[in-house]
């Protein structure tokens, strides 16, 4: 936000000093006030972003029951969508081929895409980071 109002406010500190010299150091601090505040919510997400890690450390230390969250998610996940186009539509294919026709209703996916393809993010990254070394 502050850089698109710098040039605007200092236009605004031009008129309210006439002094060049006064206006100069005034529009210094403004461009020091601006970066110091970029420069706050640069560090109050890199807090966050620690948190996070640290957060995911223990979370990994942690037994099954912790750590294991993610993998029950990914493998709920997985199923779903090997019942959607894999196992459903190969019974169903197999009972009409034996005379017995069936239809199942398809497994509604809109929510469950998103955790998958958020844990696969999160596991490509992982995979990034084990391939450059990274423990």
């Amino acid at each position: 936000m502050w850089p698109a109002l710098l040039p605007l406010l200092g236009t605004l500190l031009e008129k309210f000093f006439p002094d060049p010299t006064a206006a100069a150091e005034a529009k210094l601090k403004l461009a020091q006030m601006a970066a110091d505040g970029e420069l706050a919510q640069l560090n109050a997400d890199m807090q966050l972003a620690i948190g996070q890690l640290e957060i995911n450390k223990v979370e990994a230390a942690g037994g099954f029951f912790k750590s294991g969250w993610r993998p029950a998610a990914g493998w709920t996940c997985v199923a779903a969508f090997a019942w959607n186009y894999v196992l459903g539509p190969m019974i169903v294919n197999v009972l009409a081929i034996f005379g017995h026709p069936v239809t199942f209703a398809p497994l509604d996916l809109s929510e469950m895409l998103p955790v998958l393809l958020g844990l696969l993010g999160l596991g490509g990254y992982r995979s990034f980071e084990r391939m450059k070394g990274k423990a």
